[in-house]
């Protein structure tokens, strides 16, 4: 025989005396525990800004570099990352830096360096101005020595940075897709 709730005249579906009931009880009671103990999901503040579309550099030197690729940008000088993609979409190099340490994988190939600074240089051949890029990119005109941004294009996603002098001269070309 079933007892009432509370002298309502409602059977009790499982008496807490039975041991379904307290096994009922006791998982309840977890449940409500670990949900009391659980953490809301964090929301970001704010958010890593990103670009993304196709880059250009030219090195004007006895090689007379170049190359050109489509890219993915996160974050700021200090800490990001940089992906370098085919026009197929296929990666062809990830740059990552952070806390004064940067690293570059093509393939293969890994690069690793104490500057960002230096591991492009060595990569591309000059001296990119990242500081500077990174405000250019917000379509904020700042100077970086040798280096003149023509930013007349940011509203339809456009910047192109030369460089000549020191030697060797350089163009960067931005094209950000919308």
């Amino acid at each position: 025989m079933m007892r009432s709730i509370s002298g309502s005249g409602l059977p009790h579906p499982l008496p807490i005396g039975s041991i379904t009931g307290r096994w009922m009880c006791w998982l309840l009671l977890s449940l409500l525990w670990i949900a009391g103990c659980a953490q809301p999901p964090q929301q970001n503040v704010a958010e890593e800004p990103t670009w993304s579309g196709r880059i250009a550099l030219q090195v004007d030197d006895k090689s007379s570099q170049s190359f050109s690729a489509m890219f993915e940008l996160r974050g700021s000088a200090q800490s990001g990352g940089l992906v370098l993609l085919s026009p197929l979409g296929n990666r062809l190099a990830q740059l990552d830096w952070q806390n004064g340490h940067a690293q570059l994988q093509s393939g293969q190939d890994m690069r690793n360096s104490d500057s960002l600074d230096s591991l492009l240089q060595e990569v591309t051949g000059t001296r990119i101005p990242v500081d500077a890029l990174f405000s250019w990119l917000q379509g904020t005109q700042v100077s970086a020595t040798g280096w003149q941004a023509d930013l007349s294009g940011i509203a339809s996603g456009r910047i192109i940075a030369r460089r000549d002098d020191p030697a060797p001269r350089a163009t960067l070309r931005i094209a950000l897709t919308r």
